[in-house]
């Protein structure tokens, strides 16, 4: 499955600067959706090269960190059980910054 993430916010920072990713995302084992919370495992699978606590808490994100799936909220889609599909976009901005 095709999807854009994007990072902001410091987090594209922990995946060497980059702000844009476009990615092919497989379905694990029998399944054939793909949830946010398997999207967050990949990610810190295959993009986070550093300091993944600073982005994970457990298998969510952590406090601070603000997901948009196509341009919407994911607290109003379902969180961790939202279903992604096919070219959708998910952006990660961090609200939490340093004094």
């Amino acid at each position: 499955m095709q999807l854009t993430l994007e990072f902001g916010g410091g987090l594209e920072l922990l995946c060497d600067s980059v702000k844009i990713h476009n990615v092919n995302v497989e379905p694990q084992g029998e399944e054939k959706k793909i949830t946010v919370k398997h999207l967050l495992s990949w990610v810190r699978t295959n993009l986070i090269k550093e300091r993944p606590e600073m982005f994970m808490k457990g298998d969510t994100v952590r406090p601070g960190v603000l997901v948009l799936i196509n341009d919407c909220d994911w607290e109003l889609s379902g969180q961790l059980e939202t279903v992604l599909e096919e070219k959708d976009v998910v952006v990660f901005i961090s609200t939490l910054h340093g004094g």
